[in-house]
Order: structure tokens, then sequence, then C-alpha cells
């Protein structure tokens, strides 16, 4: 069995606890964002430093931003999709 599928019966089974599965569920929307974050940068053929340089800022920050230690305000999230030439759009459901 390859490690993706051990990792996949743990998460499983990790899930079937009502409190795991809560502070799982909650998180989503900011790994999402990361995602999103990391595919732009990437799109855009740009490292962390690169990107700093382009926004203004430090490595560190972009290291932050994507690692879901900080969540980045609309105003950085707009910085950092021009910086990678994207764009934002924010939906609500």
């Amino acid at each position: 069995m390859e490690k993706w599928q051990d990792f996949d019966v743990l998460k499983k089974k990790w899930l079937e606890d009502q409190n795991f599965k809560e502070t799982y569920d909650a998180l989503e929307l900011d790994y999402k964002v990361v995602l999103e974050l990391i595919k732009a940068r990437s799109r855009a053929g740009l490292t962390q430093e690169a990107l700093a340089n382009k926004m203004g800022t430090t490595q560190s920050v972009i290291a932050r931003l994507e690692s879901g230690k900080t969540l980045p305000s609309l105003k950085t999230l707009h910085k950092y999709a021009e910086a990678t030439g994207s764009h934002v759009q924010v939906h609500i459901r």
C-alpha cells in the first residue's frame, strides 16, 4: 500500500471523531486559500523571494501566507494576485 493510501485510511478513521471533523471542516477554507495562493505563484513561475520583491515585502511574509499561519487581508490578496498576474474572486453562497 502506498503512503498516501495509508493516509487516506487514517483520515477516514479520524473523521469519524466529531471533534476532529469539526476542526478539520473549520480549516477547510483556510487551506483552500493557501492552495490558490501557491497555485497562482506557481503559474506565474515565481519563487517566494521573487514574488516578495514584486509585492514589496519579504520572502518570510510570503512563506507565512502560504503556510496558512497568517490569513491574508483582501488588500494583500489583491496585491498577491496582481503580482502573479491573477485576479481575486470572492463568492458567498
